[in-house]
């Protein structure tokens, strides 16, 4: 499979890159400080590039299987990153005529499958702590929706950097109840293993360790 990575330096990102290169994949990593990329190989290609770069973008994207979107936000200021990568990615996949893109949104924004306590405590709270990244994610998604590519939203709730486990939950039908978090090394199996399931073009899929 030949993927392109935006966010390829992040949390998410940077464990697909490295899962990716691991399983013999060629990756092109996107970034913008290919200094904080750790990872090497010949099957990776770095390409440094601001998503403001239309026809950079387009020619990282092109003949390439899948787009990754792994973007989010650093901290708790306003940020449009998620949104723009989206943005982005659409008019690039667009211009290069490559069909398939993964966005890595979130679970939190969202309430469809909660229990009571989730839907009416947590997730207001969360709504007021995380309101500039949950509505960056909510922008992201709408922009994904709207194009006509092949694409798939996941979305993990709180992120961890333990090990890869492979215990995961998902659910296209409401978040997955009871499990709060998941280990950024299983997002990234996820996001390898939904990029070639044809059943999830046009889903979003909540996912939790399982």
């Amino acid at each position: 499979m030949k993927l392109t990575v935006l966010g390829a330096t992040g949390g998410v990102g940077s464990e697909v890159v490295k899962q990716a290169l691991a399983a013999g994949h060629h990756v092109t990593a996107v970034v913008r400080d290919p200094s904080r990329l750790h990872a090497e190989g010949e099957l990776l290609e770095v390409v440094v590039a601001q998503l403001s770069e239309h026809g950079a973008l387009t020619e990282a994207v092109s003949g390439r299987d899948v787009v990754i979107s792994a973007l989010g936000a650093r901290d708790r200021n306003p940020t449009t990153i998620v949104t723009d990568g989206a943005r982005a990615a659409v008019a690039a996949l667009g211009s290069a005529g490559t069909r398939r893109l993964l966005l890595v949104s979130a679970s939190g924004p969202f309430v469809d499958g909660d229990a009571f306590f989730t839907r009416n405590v947590v997730k207001p709270i969360l709504g007021r702590v995380l309101r500039h990244a949950f509505a960056d994610m909510v922008a992201a998604e709408r922009i994904v929706r709207a194009s006509d590519l092949d694409w798939t939203i996941v979305r993990p709730p709180r992120l961890l950097n333990g090990p890869h486990t492979g215990a995961i939950a998902a659910r296209t039908d409401g978040n997955v109840r009871g499990s709060y978090s998941i280990n950024r090394a299983d997002v990234a199996d996820y996001l390898l293993r939904a990029a070639a399931d044809d059943s999830l073009v046009r889903q979003t899929v909540s996912i939790a360790r399982g």
